[in-house]
């Protein structure tokens, strides 16, 4: 179990300093990390105690449905989890970005109890350009899921709870991922911001997608601030997917086109962090950073204050949390918090009970779907399946309506529209003519392009 440990440092009410003091719990006890420094508000007269549960990266195939359900229904019997967060990846790297794939994640989802906030990922839309998720645009994936996904004014979830979207903002309409909710006196952002590097592009010209996320991301966390200074609130918690790498900050260089030796590798997540200093500086309460990280898996979890300002200065009241469970299918990360005392935060690594049954969930039949996001043409069937508007001059044909049904009858092509396949004219039509020749346009020989029947 690790702790965030904050007390006041001086008895005036704007200097407001805590000690944070990290632990993690092992299967022996405590064991003590390392000793960090933060800011902590002034004690309210009630402070609510409650606790939610961090997951990620649990549906890399279909075969980890099953599990992931099991896991959810495993964090919905503790009582103090007040709600879920699923910080990305709902997806593997190596499934299609289909749609039905995403609609059977997203019901999924939809059946955990308490209230569930789903951050997108890398996997989620970046990675769909690769021939291995059926080279999809990422951009218009993440347009996808902001239709499908983000669309209500509240989370998933069976009990969920209200939340404020960056796209009630009139000039960051798209960014419907970016949300906001509160819960007692914590505010809590989720923000996109993918790895593997935010998705930035080295390729020529403007890098659209990543340069407007970039400041509706930094908007929304200045907002945040301001939000939480206003409410009176204790602490700021920040979801985003990636890791950014908090330890490597390039302060602002004036005269950098003087340097001809520089680190080629843009880091994509720069912006951000500076967001976050800033955020720092405007709301002077702790502000806890969670992301996914794979590489640190000593302990399930780690936890340090890497963040430094452009003087290169600590950042005292940030602190970053990089989750990495062993077992990703059953373990979860969760945090209580009790900001009436002296450590607000606790983090520790749980298990879902080895007895609980895996959960037996009805078959999903696969809808077909083109490779591509777009609709798929309905291909045309054989010439001779096309009647001809009029009978070929010289050959008989026999007739195809019965004696009690009316000559004309309009085709339903399936969408309420109704097409010209006619086996012959009303009385009222133009006067027959004659058919044409064969050419590059005609659908059969002897049939005029107009009698190519729409379909479906």
């Amino acid at each position: 179990m690790q702790t965030i440990d904050a007390h006041r440092r001086s008895p005036r009410p704007r200097k407001r300093c805590a000690a944070l003091t990290l632990a993690r719990t092992l299967t022996g006890g405590l064991v003590p990390l390392v000793a960090l420094v933060a800011f902590a508000p002034l004690a309210h007269a009630e402070a609510p105690r409650y606790a939610f549960a961090v997951i990620a990266n649990t549906m890399q195939s279909p075969a980890d449905e099953a599990p992931t359900q099991r896991l959810i229904e495993a964090i919905s019997r503790e009582r103090e989890v007040s709600f879920i967060v699923y910080d990305g990846n709902l997806k593997g790297a190596k499934e299609a970005c289909r749609d039905a794939l995403y609609e059977r994640r997203h019901a999924l989802l939809e059946t955990s109890r308490p209230a569930l906030f789903f951050i997108p990922g890398q996997h989620d839309w970046t990675d769909c350009g690769t021939a291995e998720a059926g080279g999809f645009d990422p951009v218009e994936r993440l347009d996808q899921l902001r239709q499908t996904l983000f669309t209500d004014s509240t989370s998933m979830g069976q009990n969920p709870i209200a939340l404020t979207r960056e796209s009630e903002v009139s000039r960051f309409r798209p960014f419907r991922e970016n949300v906001r909710w509160q819960v007692g006196d914590t505010v809590f952002i989720g923000l996109n911001a993918p790895s593997p590097n935010n998705h930035y592009l080295t390729a020529g010209g403007r890098n659209g997608e990543f340069e407007d996320r970039v400041i509706a991301n930094a908007f929304w966390l200045e907002h945040a601030a301001e939000y939480a200074k206003r409410r009176d609130a204790r602490a700021i918690v920040v979801f985003i997917q990636g890791d950014p790498d908090p330890e490597r900050y390039e302060r602002p260089d004036r005269f950098a086109w003087l340097r001809f030796a520089r680190n080629t590798r843009r880091d994509g997540f720069l912006e951000f962090k500076r967001s976050l200093v800033k955020l720092a500086q405007i709301f002077r309460g702790p502000v806890l950073v969670i992301h996914c990280d794979d590489e640190r898996t000593s302990a399930g979890f780690a936890i340090d204050q890497p963040l430094r300002n452009d003087k290169g200065m600590l950042v005292t009241n940030l602190t970053r949390v990089a989750l990495a469970p062993h077992d990703r299918l059953n373990q979860w990360i969760q945090i209580d918090a009790d900001l009436g005392k002296k450590p607000p935060f606790r983090v520790s690594v749980r298990d879902v009970p080895r007895q609980m049954p895996m959960p037996t969930a009805p078959p999903v039949q696969p809808r077909e779907e083109p490779a591509a996001s777009m609709p798929a043409v309905p291909a045309l069937g054989p010439a001779s399946e096309l009647p001809p508007l009029l009978p070929t001059p010289g050959q008989p044909q026999p007739l195809q309506q019965q004696p009690d049904q009316p000559q004309y009858k309009p085709a339903d092509d399936g969408n309420g529209e109704y097409g010209p396949a006619m086996s012959a004219p009303p009385a009222s039509a133009a006067p027959p003519v004659l058919p044409r020749a064969p050419g590059p346009s005609s659908g059969a020989p002897g049939t005029p392009a107009s009698s190519v029947q729409r379909g479906p």
